[in-house]
């Protein structure tokens, strides 16, 4: 029994020394498996500093390299011209990478040693760029973000350093070619930047998550994808589509001679973008009014399709539109540029044609009355 006692006491110390040894191990492997991992998520992490274009400004320093030193424009080819070195392409770059070539050109060429070379660059003005956006938006083409007028490019100038451009990134680019439309895909927008392709996942702006608005440069293409089936929960305001929407109207029993008669603007009414035509309807005042003439009253909406030119029309009762209000087949939503005419009821149309021929009738007497007086 003592030797096995002795036995089972050995044992059992190995074992404990090896559970040590392990959790020590164990614990190694953890710190270093944890180092590992944030030292991948800091480098990995997307840089919130805008990438230069063609255009862009910036201020170069050298302490003792005053003939290096000054204000630098990005040619339209991409590249700034230092003196005495090659030009240096720039295009797409942050200014954490452009410092760093212009020091390794400077120290390639023997101009500066690396141990007494300092090099600061920061960002003075950044130009407007144009891009391409395709898909599904109201007014796809090429178009000009972050453009600014003389007076404010002037005012930067006179700053030491530092600009920021609200509209170069992708939201701004959506938003001027005209919004999106509700066939949007916001899931998949898709960024194209020399040859390489990024998809942005743009909910986020409809739900109030955190959304990655990618900065641009000159060049880049943007294609919104277009969904199979019209997605009612993006016909609202927001920071990529219409705020409001032109819409011209008309509603009048007797042709009029001139606009003004007429009260008709010339530049059309604005709606909110997320309007019905019931709504249209109401502001032309095609509703209301004596029930034996309105009832039967319909509205005409007209809407172009810009890209293929096609125009469709809808033809809709009045009264069936203000009762099924929240039927998108009867009362479609608005879009820009669409017209709506209000045609009047059978009972209007009847008292009308009675009037001009009574009129047809007495004016010959009319007229004799009044030669004879």
């Amino acid at each position: 029994m003592d030797k096995q006692d002795e036995i089972k006491s050995t044992v059992k110390t190995s074992i404990v020394a090896m559970v040590r040894i392990s959790q020590k191990k164990l614990g190694f492997c953890f710190t270093l498996a944890f180092s590992i991992l944030a030292i991948g998520i800091f480098e990995t992490k997307p840089s919130l500093a805008l990438p230069l274009s063609p255009g862009d400004r910036i201020r170069l320093l050298i302490p003792e390299g005053e003939l290096f030193s000054g204000v630098y424009e990005v040619n339209i080819d991409g590249s700034i011209q230092i003196p005495y070195l090659d030009p240096l392409p720039v295009k797409g770059l942050e200014l954490a990478e452009v410092k760093q070539k212009i020091a390794q050109d400077l120290v390639a060429r023997k101009l500066f040693r690396p141990q007494f070379l300092q090099v600061s660059v920061s960002i003075l003005q950044y130009a407007p760029v144009q891009v391409n956006v395709a898909g599904a938006t109201f007014q796809p083409g090429r178009v000009s973000i972050n453009n600014r007028t003389a007076e404010e490019r002037n005012l930067q100038l006179n700053q030491s350093s530092g600009d920021n451009p609200p509209d170069r990134f992708l939201t701004a680019a959506i938003r001027s070619a005209g919004g999106i439309t509700p066939l949007a895909n916001i899931r998949e927008v898709r960024l194209v930047r020399n040859g390489q392709e990024r998809v942005i996942d743009l909910r986020g702006i409809f739900s109030g998550e955190a959304v990655d608005d990618i900065p641009l440069i000159a060049g880049d293409s943007i294609i919104v994808p277009e969904l199979p089936q019209q997605d009612n929960s993006l016909v609202r305001p927001s920071q990529i589509s219409p705020p409001g929407i032109r819409i011209f109207l008309s509603n009048l029993t007797v042709p009029a001679s001139n606009n003004a008669s007429a009260a008709i603007k010339n530049d059309g009414s604005t709606f909110a973008y997320g309007a019905r035509l019931s709504q249209a309807v109401v502001s032309a005042n095609c509703v209301g009014g004596t029930g034996s003439t309105t009832a039967a009253r319909r509205a005409v909406l007209v809407r172009t399709n810009r890209q293929t030119g096609e125009t469709k029309s809808f033809d809709r009762s009045i009264e069936d539109l203000i009762r099924n209000s929240t039927d998108d087949t009867t009362n479609p939503f608005l879009m820009p540029e669409d017209g709506v005419g209000c045609y009047d009821s059978t009972v209007t149309e009847a008292r009308d044609i009675v009037r001009t021929i009574t009129d047809i009738i007495l004016t010959p007497f009319n007229l004799l009355f009044r030669g004879r007086n």
